[in-house]
Order: structure tokens, then sequence, then C-alpha cells
């Protein structure tokens, strides 16, 4: 009866042995800056460079999320072209939805945003479809975000 059971032992030893913890989740919380995005509407890409004209940050804690945006060469005049939203969101796993309380443009708000998110180093990719019916808005957004170190 010994020598039976051994061969059944050892390989389920080993299975449990070698299981790997699980993976932690995704840790969003900090200060990101938004530095490259793409827009893809009926099928047409157009890539952003956010670093030469606007600067925009976005803050994740654990509940909440807010972006700040605003252009680095302001016109002369009194025009401000300011930009700013947040609001709570969920995370499981990979899947970050954000649902948008406050925002500068009052026909977002109210509406949730699904998105996949992925970090790698200091590099936060965040995919996922923006529409807004009111704005007629229906795209597809991939933004490339580095985490702020200071």
């Amino acid at each position: 009866m010994k020598y039976t059971i051994l061969p059944l032992l050892l390989p389920f030893c080993l299975f449990v042995s070698c299981k790997t913890q699980p993976e932690p989740g995704l840790r969003l919380n900090g200060t990101w800056r938004l530095v490259s995005g793409t827009t893809i509407t009926k099928g047409v890409a157009t890539v952003t460079d956010y670093t030469k004209e606007s600067n925009m940050i976005k803050i994740i804690n654990d509940s909440h999320f807010a972006f700040l945006k605003h252009d680095l060469n302001p016109p002369k005049d009194s025009t401000n072209h300011f930009d700013a939203g947040g609001g709570s969101y969920t995370l499981t796993g990979d899947q970050y939805t954000e649902h948008l309380d406050y925002y500068s443009d009052r026909n977002w708000e109210g509406k949730t945003f699904p998105f996949t998110v992925s970090i790698s180093n200091d590099t936060l990719i965040q995919r996922g479809m923006e529409k807004v019916e009111k704005e007629n808005i229906d795209r597809e957004i991939i933004e490339r975000y580095v985490r702020v170190t200071k």
C-alpha cells in the first residue's frame, strides 16, 4: 500500500510546490504625464505628441482619478486652453473603467469609459473606446503615460 500511494503523492507534491503565487494587481496609484496618444476614428489613426504643445497629468489614487491639461505656449490674449476632469474608477485585472463625474465640457459628465491598461517599467498604456453622442464622438484611443517621479 505504501508503494502505490507514493507514485500518486509525488506528482501532487511537485504540482503544489511549483505553483506560482498569483501576480499582484496593477498599481496605477501615482501621477502620470501624458506623452502621446493615438486616436482611431472610422479606421483613420491620428497620433499626437503631447510633449510639444501641451502638458497633461493624470493623478490616480485608490478610488479616484483626475486629469489636468494646459497649453505650454499660451496665446497672448486672455484665452485659456485649460482642460480638467475626474471621477471614480474601477480596476479588475487589466480592465480599468473611468466614471467621469467632473469635466470642463459637461456633455462628457456622467459617462463611463472602459479601457485595458498595462504597465511596463514607468510607462502606462491605456487603450479603449470614447463614445459621447452629444459630441458626435465614437473613437478608439491609445494613450501612453510616464510616471512622474518628483
